[in-house]
């Protein structure tokens, strides 16, 4: 494919999740996580948005958040379960973008925050609209959906090389 190729990364944090006594990773999605993991799912096939491939973490409540939302789509994309993931940095998830195969033009990561809204910040070197300052305002919450569109290859994806043109959340 051509480097002038038009992409989009969708980063979707996993839906509210409970706090049993468990390890971190084996949490659980709580009540209203399980209600609004197919909204979400919903908002993204209303808004025209069906990944080809999606890479989800492996922790519990990122799985249930994907297979949750996942049936809303209008086709259910393939799905890569990634341990590295959980607990990624900015850096290390940039990395696993690096990977992805060129044919694929539309990529979703479900995973965790501190580094969803990271990733999303430092990819977004331009925004439309107000969908930076509503990001940043309202500090990604669980279930938030950002869309980011870009040219050229995932091996070049990197700082500020993306822009912003939506950024969702079940609780606006």
């Amino acid at each position: 494919m051509s480097v002038e190729v038009p992409r989009r990364i969708v980063l979707l944090r996993h839906a509210k999740a409970d706090w049993p006594q468990v390890s971190d990773h084996d949490r659980p999605l709580a009540e209203r996580g399980r209600k609004d993991a197919p909204v979400a799912g919903r908002w993204l096939a209303g808004a025209g948005i069906t990944p080809e491939l999606t890479l989800c973490s492996t922790a519990t409540r990122a799985r249930e958040t994907w297979k949750l939302c996942a049936p809303e789509l209008p086709r259910r994309p393939k799905t890569v379960y990634d341990e590295r993931l959980y607990e990624a940095s900015v850096g290390e998830l940039i990395a696993v973008i690096n990977g992805v195969d060129d044919e694929v033009r539309d990529l979703m990561l479900v995973g965790h925050n501190p580094a969803v809204h990271g990733l999303a910040d430092a990819l977004a070197g331009r925004a439309e609209g107000d969908a930076l300052a509503r990001m940043n305002r309202l500090g990604y919450p669980t279930s938030a959906i950002a869309v980011l569109s870009l040219t050229g290859t995932w091996k070049s994806v990197e700082h500020g090389v993306a822009t912003l043109v939506a950024f969702w959340t079940p609780y606006e």
